[in-house]
């Protein structure tokens, strides 16, 4: 019943992931559609696209920082309940557009809900997690963002047959995102809040009991009690001090590192280029000579490979092979497959020769299963894992508002700028960062996570054992002491390794 209700959770909390797919893939379709691009009298190479992409992500910058503030006061479930209901806002806006203002808002709006849900959902489901599978649970995230871009692509797809002439090409496919939005926050209503969080706000008796429902296999009733008591005495010596605002994360050496790897990894997913293959690929098929219907059919099927290779990577690998050996595979291999792509189109330019066409498509496909096997879930997995439970809410905020989302926004932006003006040379860009950062960052100092309890992590990155606190905390500045508590020394507490 554990691991069953376990990764149902996780499914279903994943919807939240889907809606970053839908809302991410279904401008593909939208800038796409002519009729769309007669109706806002514009080119799916001009900045008014950028505009819209870049407003979508830059909306997503501030509600992924917003979320560092809304999971500690109202918890993880509700935060994911406020991002469907202002994802539902920005669908409609989108959907009734008469002009290019409201599209903008709406892109804003679902942005917002987006960076919401895009940090909020890998937190949840990294504290609800059973240890060994904490892989494959926080995998759903990416998983179902996948499954958002396969159905944003066919709803655009199948939507593009009413005709040039019909605005139900574009406002459909927009329309469309309400329906998740609303079982989304309707159906959250149904499972529990994180027992992390009930702990860490005092209602222990209802996180034991949410521990049970998702560990409790008949027969591990004592390893229960045990993940009990270690997240009781980790948040024990926690809660003899304040740790105010956003700065002690940046103050506390363990913390700062520990930050730094959350956002690096988000920084590496978004270099590796594959959002601006998702946002901008039929530009890409448009230069290797496939345009019209023939480009969104490819990017229909584009977005079904990566969905199945993460699905098969989160269930049969993740857990097994962990995380560092992954992401240098996926560097290594992104980055060769991003080459040839350059040289094919190189070669190219015109798009007329058929057979290098094929072969574009097919580096262009392979940069997703590729990603799929490694940045794609783990990135998500790794910065849910690496964030200690003080700051946990605001590092995840923090990584996934900068490292992903403000990274994302550059990139939407110029984008289509720079296919159209260099083409074929941008692919080098993303190519010389893979090679002189990402992967010696990667190499040196990431740290393997797997099958490691969240609590016991700290120990990866030199905390003391469990349940102490940093001498870094009682620094001048890191901290303030509750009126009339007791300071908790690290040999006061107990330690269990």
């Amino acid at each position: 019943m554990g691991k069953i209700f376990n990764v149902s959770l996780a499914i279903f909390a994943a919807t939240g992931s889907f809606l970053f797919g839908y809302d991410a893939g279904v401008m593909t379709d939208v800038i796409g559609s002519n009729n769309f691009l007669k109706y806002f009298n514009t080119e799916d190479t001009s900045p008014i696209i950028g505009a819209i992409n870049s407003t979508f992500n830059g909306g997503a910058v501030f509600g992924s920082l917003m979320g560092g503030l809304t999971m500690d006061r109202f918890g993880r479930k509700m935060t994911i309940q406020i991002g469907a209901l202002i994802c539902l806002v920005g669908a409609i806006l989108q959907s009734a557009a008469v002009n290019l203002g409201m599209i903008l808002v709406g892109r804003i709006f679902a942005g917002w809900a987006v960076g919401l849900l895009s940090m909020a959902v890998p937190v949840y489901q990294s504290e609800c997690a059973h240890p060994k599978i904490r892989g494959l649970i926080v995998g759903m995230a990416q998983q179902m963002i996948g499954v958002g871009f396969i159905v944003s692509t066919w709803v655009g797809y199948g939507s593009s047959y009413a005709g040039d002439h019909s605005a139900f090409q574009w406002r459909f496919p927009l329309a469309f995102q309400a329906v998740p939005c609303i079982i989304l926050a309707t159906g959250m209503f149904f499972f529990p809040e994180s027992p992390r969080h009930l702990m860490a706000t005092d209602r222990e008796d209802e996180a034991l009991r949410v521990l049970k429902k998702l560990h409790y296999d008949g027969s591990n009733g004592e390893w229960v009690q045990n993940e009990f008591d270690e997240i009781k005495q980790t948040l024990a010596a926690e809660k003899s001090v304040t740790v105010p605002g956003w700065r002690v994360m940046f103050t506390v050496p363990q913390w700062r590192t520990r930050l730094m790897h959350g956002v690096a990894v988000q920084v590496f997913t978004q270099m590796s280029g594959i959002n601006v293959i998702g946002y901008y690929q039929v530009i890409m098929y448009k230069a290797l000579g496939f345009t019209g219907g023939k480009a969104i059919l490819i990017a229909g099927i584009y977005n079904c490979v990566g969905p199945v290779s993460n699905l098969l990577f989160i269930v049969f690998l993740l857990d097994r092979v962990g995380r560092r050996k992954p992401l240098l595979f996926g560097t290594i291999g992104i980055t060769l497959a991003l080459i040839c792509e350059g040289a094919i189109n190189s070669q190219n330019t015109s798009g007329t020769r058929h057979s290098l066409s094929i072969a574009g498509v097919f580096f262009i496909f392979l940069v997703s299963i590729i990603f799929s096997f490694s940045f794609g879930p783990i990135s998500w997995v790794y910065m849910g894992e690496v964030m200690p439970m003080q700051i946990r809410a605001r590092g995840n905020a923090f990584a996934t508002g900068i490292g992903n989302w403000l990274v994302a926004t550059f990139w939407a932006q110029i984008s289509p700028i720079a296919l159209g003006d260099i083409g074929w040379k941008f692919y080098f860009i993303f190519v010389a960062f893979n090679i002189l950062i990402t992967f010696p960052v990667i190499f040196f100092f990431f740290k393997e996570t797997k099958q490691v309890s969240l609590e016991d992590i700290d120990l990866l990155f030199g905390d003391r054992a469990l349940g102490a606190l940093p001498d870094d905390l009682h620094k001048e500045g890191a901290l303030e002491m509750h009126p009339g508590a007791v300071e908790v020394e690290n040999h006061e507490v107990g330690n269990k390794v």
